[in-house]
């Protein structure tokens, strides 16, 4: 069963439904984390085990709402393809990225920014199916739920690290 947070803060749940949901703490504005979320060359940067490269529809810069991106990359041995449009967008607030063209049933990926603690709480919502049934739904469990967790967990681990470097250097430093 999947869980969600929602904009109050409780949890939605999804049941039936591969769901993955990760909470990242950054010592930065939701402004800075959500901008740098959506950068393009970010996450190329960010996926190197994968080695991602934007392809098609925005390839550079910031994706925005209706935009799309096509990424390329390295998965289980295979170069993969995965198309995304920007279904959601209310920046700072949080944005949605769904899969318009790849080897996914369906694909959907939740960006959420929380004020906290004069910092952002960043929670993922991956929510997907795979094709095939009930080989994919146990593909799903015994595979890919742990791949996509490592590499979103990876890629915000460098976010985190980038989105705090960045504010450290451009916030005075008191006295």
């Amino acid at each position: 069963m999947g869980r969600r947070i929602d904009k109050s803060g409780a949890p939605k749940y999804y049941p039936g439904v591969p769901t993955i949901v990760l909470e990242t703490n950054i010592e930065a504005p939701p402004e800075i984390c959500f901008d740098l979320m959506r950068d393009i060359r970010l996450h190329t940067e960010t996926t190197v085990e994968t080695n991602d490269r934007a392809t098609a529809g925005v390839t550079g810069g910031k994706i925005g709402l209706g935009q799309t991106v096509t990424f390329e990359g390295t998965h289980f041995g295979m170069r993969q393809r995965l198309t995304v449009k920007v279904v959601e967008f209310a920046r700072p607030r949080h944005f949605v990225d769904e899969m318009i063209e790849g080897r996914f049933k369906s694909f959907k990926h939740g960006h959420e920014f929380f004020e906290r603690d004069g910092g952002t709480l960043m929670v993922d919502t991956l929510r997907w199916a795979s094709p095939f049934g009930i080989v994919g739904r146990l593909v799903d469990k015994l595979v890919l739920e742990r791949h996509l967790r490592h590499l979103v967990t990876t890629r915000n681990a460098r976010l985190k690290q980038i989105a705090e470097q960045s504010y450290t250097r451009a916030t005075p430093a008191q006295s």
